[in-house]
């Protein structure tokens, strides 16, 4: 059940014209994205492929699938990363179809115990900070890689 009016409803649509580089993998109830703030090494978002804006919208079965598929995709990212944390984000302010936004943190990270909307804040107003935080330790392919090779083991 689609929702036209929303923006991740029409990007679930057109995955077959997606960027090859965005995608990490189709999963039975969530598409996994590899996100473009890449200076948090493995960020995805794991996106509900039904329609809906809050996890209570979802039947029971269908909520614990997806909430393990996202478990797996933290797996897969924690595997391939280490990071010092994992911050896991369930919002819909700006989208409200159920997203998750898994950023891994790293030790070295300056602002690490700030919300990482702070520094995404600043990458809107600020061309430098927009390509610093875009810019991953590995390209987006290794990164996409790695990922790929990991949620196939977890």
């Amino acid at each position: 059940m689609a929702n036209p009016d929303c923006p991740f409803c029409a990007r679930l649509a057109a995955l077959g014209s997606s960027p090859a580089e965005d995608l990490v993998a189709r999963l039975p109830h969530s598409v996994v994205l590899l996100g473009p703030w890449q200076y948090y090494h493995g960020y995805c978002l794991v996106v509900a492929r039904r329609h809906a804006a809050e996890l209570n919208g979802l039947a029971p079965a269908e909520r614990h699938a997806y909430l393990d598929e996202m478990c797996r995709v933290a797996a897969a990212i924690e595997s391939c990363f280490r990071p010092l944390k994992l911050n896991y984000e369930l919002l819909g302010n700006q989208v409200p179809h159920l997203h998750w936004h898994l950023f891994p943190r790293s030790a070295d990270d300056p602002e690490r115990l700030k919300p990482v909307w702070l520094a995404l804040d600043r990458a809107e107003r600020d061309p430098a900070e927009r390509r610093r935080l875009q810019t991953g330790p590995a390209d987006r392919a290794a990164t996409l890689a790695a990922l790929r090779e990991m949620l196939a083991t977890v």
